[in-house]
């Protein structure tokens, strides 16, 4: 709780944020972010901030602190266009270095930069340069999913979103593509374009399986199933929709299945769930660690003392933006 707080004044100030959230948010816990909730709400008007959170971020960050919210993609796009003075990212490592990228002038800060991603680390910028000396002339299609020293060894990068619409645009007959296997292998699905893959995961979307999914269809009637891209080929072939973060919401927004089963981070079922309540979501939860390392309480310390901030060599953030950039510019 922050100190010498009212916590009545400040139930009064989020009454409105709460009734938008406590179909996902106990009644009991609201007392407990509410006083955050407020102060943060104030601080980002001293500080000209913004705050961009990513769909796997908990609700009361999500719904109640954060001025953009999306997936990867959306938040690159977002993060070019804001005024702000400073960009609070409620993310992982790897997104707020993409703001960074995108906004060389502007204070970007990550709340605790402990925040990182298993995908992101399953690779190096070591291991394209060896990759390019064994395919020498292949274009390298860098998952957004990356550290700036891997984009900055890249040609393009890409989201679960563009992904084949990236590779498509390059016009060869083959590309690597890094660093998610099993997003590699739905995008060789797609296209006629050769793909060669690496063998990274994430660890929140690689613990699903498809026996799992059978269970909760034999329990539940009528259920829908969308899965993540990232997700095991098992996993995919179980589905009934497969489709990026952005796509996923969009279907349940869109189809407004009676039942539905979102197999990805599971606080992004919490955050479609309170903005549609005709929906019944069932929640198979698996939790990224690194995205819950993201508090109130942490967003609420970097903004009142504009650190941890995140800082790129400027010879690899020239490289990197270039390939974020190329991205930006085809859509999807």
């Amino acid at each position: 709780m922050l100190p010498n707080t009212d916590v009545s004044a400040a139930l009064a100030k989020t009454a409105a944020l709460y009734e938008h959230v406590k179909s996902v948010i106990p009644d009991v816990e609201w007392p407990v972010h509410a006083p955050y909730v407020a102060a943060i709400n104030d601080l980002k008007k001293q500080r000209n901030a913004v705050i961009l959170a990513h769909n796997y971020q908990t609700p009361e960050i999500f719904h109640c602190v954060a001025d953009i919210t999306g997936d990867s993609l959306a938040l690159a796009r977002r993060a070019v266009e804001t005024d702000a003075e400073v960009i609070v990212l409620a993310g992982v490592h790897f997104m707020a270095e993409t703001a960074k990228l995108l906004n060389p002038d502007k204070v970007v800060l990550i709340p605790d930069e402990r925040a990182g991603c298993s995908l992101a680390e399953s690779i190096t910028a070591a291991d394209i340069r060896a990759l390019r000396e064994k395919y020498p002339g292949t274009p390298v299609v860098t998952y957004v999913n990356t550290s700036a020293e891997v984009k900055a060894e890249s040609d393009i990068c890409c989201t679960s979103g563009n992904a084949v619409e990236v590779v498509e645009s390059l016009g060869v007959d083959q590309v690597i593509f890094l660093p998610d296997e099993y997003l590699a292998n739905y995008v060789a699905q797609q296209t006629d374009v050769r793909i060669i893959d690496w063998k990274g995961h994430c660890e929140v979307h690689e613990r699903f399986t498809a026996a799992e999914l059978e269970q909760y269809r034999a329990s539940f009637d009528e259920l829908t199933i969308i899965a993540h891209p990232e997700c095991p080929p098992d996993v995919l072939d179980a589905a009934d929709f497969v489709g990026s973060t952005a796509q996923m919401q969009a279907y349940v927004q869109t189809e407004r299945p009676k039942r539905v089963l979102m197999v990805t981070e599971c606080s992004m079922s919490d955050n479609v769930a309170a903005d549609i309540s005709d929906v019944e979501f069932i929640r198979p939860c698996n939790l990224c660690p690194h995205m819950k390392r993201i508090t109130l309480a942490n967003i609420h310390e970097s903004l009142e003392t504009l650190q941890p901030r995140v800082e790129i060599d400027p010879m690899v953030a020239d490289k990197a933006r270039l390939a974020v950039e190329r991205m930006l510019a085809i859509g999807g």
